[in-house]
């Protein structure tokens, strides 16, 4: 059997980054970047034909958007390319080249799986460390990305056998239990917490949206104007037109974006969001985002009323550690909205406390 080179330690499991795609956010960076590129361009374009005054300025940021939109592109999967982990008895290991990043499998306080809307049989396994709260408040994690089954490989670091229905996020999560592991509890929120960011998303699509509307108010009377006075050539009338055309749906894609982002999205993965308590582990699905917990790792169980429901937080424990930051469980900051082991907006929180505690 193969040995680490850094830690001697038996090699269980290696392979490599799949790199399918740039990131969901890398796409939108570089789909923005692209129009602005090309909005800066036409209006350089114009400027210098009709006016004759100089647009190095205009030009240089138009190559600078270019160039950013490339690069949000295809950087990731470029750097996902060369991707190695591996997985040894006591740790687990992140490499690209010359650079290693490292966890203890025992220090490990919960793991995170992001399936892949693309590929069911495809995700990032996100293994966090309970860190203390306060002076010390930090995130510790290690992010193994684009791997195959990565339900299946956390349960290789477990040091479980992995079940036959692992490798999938198509199959329900209450299907893909560990051999011998029955759910004993199973709830799903009521309600969606409106949280600091939410409501700053929410200002900012109403203020963005406000901006649209008066800048489409103000700009089609003034093009009327100029296209009536016949001041420009048609070739240069169309550039401009659709500079200021494609400008003003990329305001209104961005409101509207913001709008769902702070308004819809929240209630919809309210809705697919699920929270299991099993013998052995705590389970949550929210959307494409899984969390797994062994029971073990809970120190306590903290019931805080809101309103008519309840929030239970599971304060984890671990090697000289105990409670947790925005990485973790109890408390964390509202501009973090990272799936957390906390099951919000539930009825029955006696219930799942007293099996907890047990």
């Amino acid at each position: 059997m193969a040995r680490d080179s850094l830690f001697g330690e038996r090699i269980v499991w290696q392979g490599r980054c799949r790199a399918l795609a740039a990131p969901f956010a890398q796409k939108v960076v570089a789909v923005v970047s692209a129009v602005v590129s090309v909005v800066s361009l036409c209006f350089a374009v114009v400027v210098t034909r009709s006016l004759d005054i100089p647009v190095g300025g205009m030009v240089l940021f138009a190559g600078w958007c270019a160039a950013l939109a490339l690069g949000a592109w295809r950087f990731p999967i470029w750097w996902r390319s060369k991707l190695e982990y591996v997985v040894t008895d006591r740790h687990v290991i992140w490499r690209r080249g010359r650079i290693r990043r490292s966890i203890e499998i025992r220090q490990i306080s919960y793991a995170l799986v992001r399936w892949s809307t693309h590929d069911a049989s495809t995700g990032d396994l996100v293994l966090v460390r309970a860190v203390p709260t306060g002076a010390l408040r930090r995130t510790l994690s290690l992010t193994l990305q684009d791997v195959e089954g990565p339900d299946r490989l956390w349960a290789i670091v477990r040091g479980v056998e992995p079940s036959a229905p692992l490798g999938s996020s198509d199959r329900p999560l209450s299907q893909r239990l560990d051999v011998g592991e029955r759910v004993l509890w199973s709830a799903a929120p009521l309600a969606s917490t409106w949280t600091t960011k939410r409501s700053l998303t929410a200002f900012a699509g109403a203020a963005l949206a406000v901006t649209f509307e008066r800048s489409l108010a103000r700009s089609v009377p003034s093009l009327a104007r100029v296209v009536r006075m016949h001041a420009l050539s048609p070739t240069l009338a169309i550039m401009l037109v659709g500079a200021v055309g494609v400008g003003m749906l990329l305001l209104l894609a961005v409101s509207a974006g913001a709008g769902y982002v702070a308004l819809v999205q929240p209630s919809r993965l309210a809705r697919r969001t699920r929270y299991f308590v099993t013998n052995a582990r705590v389970l949550i699905r929210r959307g494409n985002e899984e969390l797994a917990l062994d029971r073990s790792r809970i120190a306590y169980v903290i019931d805080a009323p809101s309103r008519k429901l309840h929030d239970v937080f599971l304060v984890l424990d671990g090697p000289q550690a105990r409670a947790l930051a925005p990485s973790g469980a109890f408390g964390g900051d509202d501009a973090n909205d990272a799936l957390r082991p906390v099951f919000s907006a539930i009825d029955d929180a006696d219930t799942v406390g007293r099996i907890l505690r047990a």
